[in-house]
């Protein structure tokens, strides 16, 4: 699939790129990307929640009633879990969500994802540019050059670019990434995928069939 590279002014450069059809070609696999978000969202997940049971519960150890003789049930201790302060009976204890997935999976979630973007025609090949200093009017100015302001926006870059980050760090809906840090959840949840011109490339070697067998 050829594809064509666009200026910051929104011109057409005339220059063309190759986006490999086994990246951005295949046949999307969509259990392969349930397992990829659902594990993106687990990792995110603290863990941290936490309620008391029963022996963490401050009350006094003394018995509430005698044993016999007052019609009622026997209790022991106002810390049950029946009691108002009384523990939670099985609450939610400090976990770790995180589980791990095959590499292979997550390399064709990737692809799905990306082909998906491909499908929609979603993907902008962008030339690279430089800011000489941060500046987020200049980065919607580039935005709207590129018809995409106020739409979910990831745009991906082949290394860390610290003035683009911070220019696009106060707009809503824009998310600025490397490819190293490109993931499937990024990838469906934007609305605009702007490729960096260099990074479809680096796409194509590190997802392509011939890399992933």
């Amino acid at each position: 699939m050829e594809i064509s590279v666009y200026k910051i002014d929104g011109q057409d450069s005339g220059k063309k790129v190759v986006l490999d059809d086994t990246v951005f070609g295949i046949e999307p696999n969509d259990h392969a990307i349930y397992l990829d978000v659902k594990q993106y969202m687990a990792n995110k997940r603290q863990g941290t929640h936490k309620t008391k049971e029963r022996w963490e519960v401050a009350h006094s150890t003394r018995k509430i009633v005698r044993q016999k003789g007052s019609g009622g049930a026997r209790h022991g201790s106002l810390k049950a879990g029946i009691f108002v302060g009384g523990g939670r009976v099985f609450g939610p204890q400090p976990r770790s969500y995180r589980f791990k997935l095959n590499k292979k999976l997550k390399q064709l979630a990737r692809r799905s994802a990306l082909t998906y973007k491909a499908q929609e025609q979603a993907i902008t090949i962008l030339e690279p540019f430089t800011m000489d200093t941060p500046g987020t009017k200049a980065f919607l100015t580039i935005c709207r050059n590129l018809n995409v302001e106020g739409k979910k926006i990831l745009m991906v870059l082949p290394e860390n670019n610290n003035n683009i980050y911070l220019s696009s760090r106060n707009i809503e809906k824009v998310k600025v990434a490397t490819i190293d840090e490109l993931n499937t959840y990024d990838i469906l949840n934007a609305q605009n995928l702007i490729l960096i011109e260099g990074v479809e490339a680096m796409l194509n070697e590190q997802l392509g069939t011939t890399q992933s067998a």
